[in-house]
Parts: structure tokens; sequence; C-alpha cells
């Protein structure tokens, strides 16, 4: 398995629980795992930017 593969299948499962959760997954956060998938940013970069996003970094 492929990094690539790796990382979008580690996405889906974030999604999947938050959606479990009750939770929705902004169209901005979702833009932001397919960067993470594509390797645009890493790990890192995915978290600074969510938090960023709701006010908790």
């Amino acid at each position: 398995m492929t990094i690539t593969e790796t990382r979008a299948q580690q996405v889906e499962a974030a999604i999947h629980s938050a959606e479990i959760e009750g939770l929705t997954v902004s169209d901005s956060t979702r833009a932001d795992a397919d960067s993470y998938v594509a390797g645009v940013i890493d790990s890192s970069e995915l978290v600074d930017r969510v938090r960023a996003r709701y006010g908790l970094s």
C-alpha cells in the first residue's frame, strides 16, 4: 500500500468517525484533508489548519 492510499484510508476513517458522532466535516476541512492525502501538506500542518479554523490554536 502506498503512502497516498494509507493517508486516504486514514482520512476516510476520521471523517466516518466524526459523522458517526453526529458531526459535519466542512468543505474547507475536506479540502485540507485532500491536500494531506496528496502529500501537499503533512499531518502537523493539517492539524494546525483545522485547529486555526475553529479557534483552537
